[in-house]
């Protein structure tokens, strides 16, 4: 880990690297502690109990080498391509390091729009136990970006930029007025296929680091989800049609939006591959098409549960291919 720059030159290196939003939502007070949702309350009593500190209950001295086989190759949707075989041992093992370095990276940075999003959530949500149990949550987001970035610098020694796609959603949802609409954007859309994406890494890797720091960070994302149904799953009965829609847009637009970031050009750039060759092997890909679609296991129910999945957007579902999930368990 690199040392903490001191005093005025840490004022002016902020600036180099600090980007700014402008945000406008209302922040409420609220003056009655009563309980209002009981399943908030047990929520906020379980993440009270359920706190840990990466530096002491994940093991660091673990030795990584960032280019092995950490993640199965037959996972990567090159794998077994004309392509992939031209690749010498050497850029297989760089692939390799690129490949999960951009991964995590993203995991990184969508880390931190929950931080972000989660505190502005205790700002305007109107009920006291959501505020408690937000305030757990901005914990959990803070330690899950320290525990990314350490393995990222420590292990990878290496950091990808945030994919544009996903920075779009972040800032749609910080930028949003309406309280509802960060829960739905973030705790819904964001953190349902976070947790597909998180087991699917815990059940594939090879690097003990790794899988154990996913599986601690995966107990805490079922209680976001959580969080995010309960709190909005009598609210949406109060909307007006047009309000509905507005909702059903967003869901769509977030999924989509959450599709498109898994193709990872910036890898395929770092690999100096060509781009639409690549893009069209990847997108016809079908581990690609299962990945996809089972990144969404979790958020098609919850949004059918919340009482959105409309006509409108049932088409919209069946056109990203990932209707056929409704019927799943939900989250909370």
């Amino acid at each position: 880990m690199s040392e903490p720059t001191q005093g005025a030159e840490a004022l002016v290196a902020v600036e180099d690297f600090t980007e700014r939003l402008s945000t406008t939502f209302d922040t409420c007070y609220t003056w009655s502690y009563d309980s209002f949702k009981v399943g908030l309350r047990n929520l906020y009593e379980k993440a009270k109990q359920n706190q840990w500190d990466s530096a002491t209950a994940l093991a660091w001295d673990t030795d990584v080498d960032p280019e092995a086989e950490n993640v199965p190759d037959l996972n990567n949707p090159l794998f077994g391509t004309p392509m992939w075989s031209k690749f010498t041992e050497r850029e297989i093992r760089k692939f390799r390091r690129e490949q999960l370095s951009w991964s995590l990276s993203q995991f990184l940075h969508g880390e931190q729009g929950a931080l972000l999003a989660t505190a502005q959530i205790v700002d305007a949500v109107p009920w006291m136990e959501a505020k408690y149990y937000g305030s757990t949550q901005v914990m959990d987001e803070a330690r899950h970006v320290e525990t990314y970035d350490h393995y990222l610098r420590d292990k990878i020694q290496k950091e990808y930029p945030i994919n544009p796609h996903l920075k779009t959603l972040l800032d749609q949802i910080l930028t949003d007025s309406r309280w509802d609409m960060k829960y739905l954007g973030m705790q819904i859309l964001v953190e349902g296929l976070a947790m597909a994406a998180f087991g699917l890494m815990e059940k594939f890797s090879n690097e003990p680091l790794l899988k154990q720091l996913t599986q601690y960070i995966m107990r805490d994302e079922a209680r976001h989800v959580a969080f995010g149904v309960l709190s909005l799953e009598t609210y949406y009965q109060e909307l007006n049609e047009r309000e509905m829609r507005e909702r059903e847009e967003f869901c769509y637009e977030g999924s989509r939006l959450m599709r498109d970031r898994l193709y990872a050009e910036e890898v395929w750039k770092e690999m100096n591959l060509p781009i639409e060759e690549t893009r069209e092997i990847v997108q016809n890909s079908e581990i690609m098409r299962e990945f996809q679609k089972m990144l969404f296991s979790k958020i098609v129910p919850n949004v059918k549960r919340l009482g959105l999945l409309s006509p409108w957007l049932r088409e919209r579902f069946h056109e990203l291919d990932i209707l056929k999930f409704e019927h799943d368990e939900p989250s909370a």
